[in-house]
């Protein structure tokens, strides 16, 4: 009987909501309240869109603080931000609602109380928990700077931060997909690069529970059928990330001291060293997601733009755990660029003997390795001696 009543309280909730959704034409949301020490500054109310953030409306912040805006209802929960200054308060509008804000213009966002709170309140909580990440992973790249801590360490630990965010995160996603606080969970940034990874398979289910939760209850709406698309797109090219993968871990090993190397480039396609015989080849082992990786690949763009006529190839190894940001970080790189999916967990930094990176080796045109380069101050020097 539980069952039954459970199920009955589900189905009206749902069609409750559906019949929200759909009669918000014509109606509007209010949002009101008090922000003190703002007299004669000027409040403003944006919208959060897919395109941007658009201004909808402003007005002079009174003596008593007080101040009252109203909007059409959205079709669907949508994201707005009253804003003095540079401060700002993000919120969820859930259709036809009435807000009501209070506030300190002395600390926006650390004053800031939300009536009704529950919806508002998560979406805080995330907003919380991406600073805090965001705060530790700084705080690392600082002590990788100061070379307090190593690469290796450097990304394990970042791993390690993401993975907090990521199950805290989850939890609240899971529990209610099609709620505000969910997508936007899953938008979450960090360095202009999503925290969840649409292109790994254990991230990909979170931006799936939200994308078929919203095509449910929001259907046809901008928002919606753009998560489902970008969904959808995301599953189609890691399911061909598999495949490459498999292919990868099928191939022989060359009957040499060393590996062969054969890694998938940004469109997935795999470059196999052994390809490059007749070159000069440069391996280079890396990282883009570290503070040294901008300088190194201007050393490197240097070299390749003196020596690419002489034979000179770059072969270059990301190991970044992040798959989505080294693609957009190697996409204009005029030389090779590979990721090896193991990360620092790859056998290729133990065959080759790689404890730091970036390290690079240079091998002959028959493809044996004849040089090991630790120090990029001097790749330029053993380049000419080489070629």
């Amino acid at each position: 009987m539980s069952r039954l009543i459970s199920s009955s309280l589900f189905l009206f909730a749902s069609l409750l909501l559906l019949l929200t959704s759909c009669n918000t034409k014509g109606k509007t949301f209010r949002v009101q309240g008090e922000i003190t020490s703002a007299e004669n500054k000027t409040l403003y109310l944006e919208h959060r869109g897919l395109g941007g953030i658009e201004l909808l409306d402003s007005a002079q912040v009174q003596k008593n603080g007080k101040f009252d805006f109203k909007e059409k209802a959205p079709e669907n929960p949508e994201f707005y931000q009253l804003r003095i200054d540079n401060q700002r308060i993000i919120f969820a509008v859930d259709s036809v609602e009435n807000l009501y804000i209070k506030a300190d213009a002395k600390d926006l966002y650390g004053s800031y109380k939300i009536e009704p709170s529950e919806l508002n309140e998560q979406i805080k909580k995330v907003i919380d928990a991406q600073r805090d990440t965001e705060k530790q992973i700084s705080n690392l790249r600082e002590q990788h700077k100061s070379k307090t801590i190593d690469d290796a360490t450097l990304l394990l630990s970042i791993d390690s931060v993401l993975s907090v965010y990521k199950t805290y995160a989850g939890k609240l996603i899971l529990g209610n997909p099609s709620s505000a606080a969910a997508y936007y969970a899953v938008f979450q940034k960090i360095d202009e690069y999503l925290i969840f990874d649409p292109y790994d398979r254990k991230d990909y289910s979170m931006f799936g529970a939200v994308a078929t939760s919203w095509d449910r209850y929001y259907p046809e709406t901008l928002r919606t059928k753009h998560l489902y698309n970008f969904t959808l797109n995301a599953m189609r090219e890691r399911k061909q990330q598999n495949k490459q993968n498999e292919f990868i871990n099928n191939l022989n090993v060359v009957e040499s001291s060393l590996p062969d190397i054969a890694l998938p480039d940004i469109k997935g396609n795999v470059i196999n060293i052994t390809s490059f015989k007749g070159n000069y080849v440069l391996i280079d082992f890396t990282v883009y997601k570290a503070d040294f990786s901008l300088k190194h690949n201007v050393v490197l763009d240097k070299v390749y733009s003196q020596y690419k006529s002489k034979g000179l190839v770059i072969y270059q190894i990301s190991f970044d755990s992040d798959a989505h940001f080294w693609k957009n970080a190697a996409m204009e790189l005029p030389w090779n660029t590979v990721r090896d999916p193991q990360s620092v967990n790859s056998n290729l930094l133990r065959y080759y003997n790689v404890s730091e990176l970036p390290t690079a080796y240079i091998l002959n045109k028959e493809g044996d390795l004849i040089k090991r380069i630790d120090n990029f101050d001097l790749l330029q020097k053993e380049l000419a001696q080489i070629l």
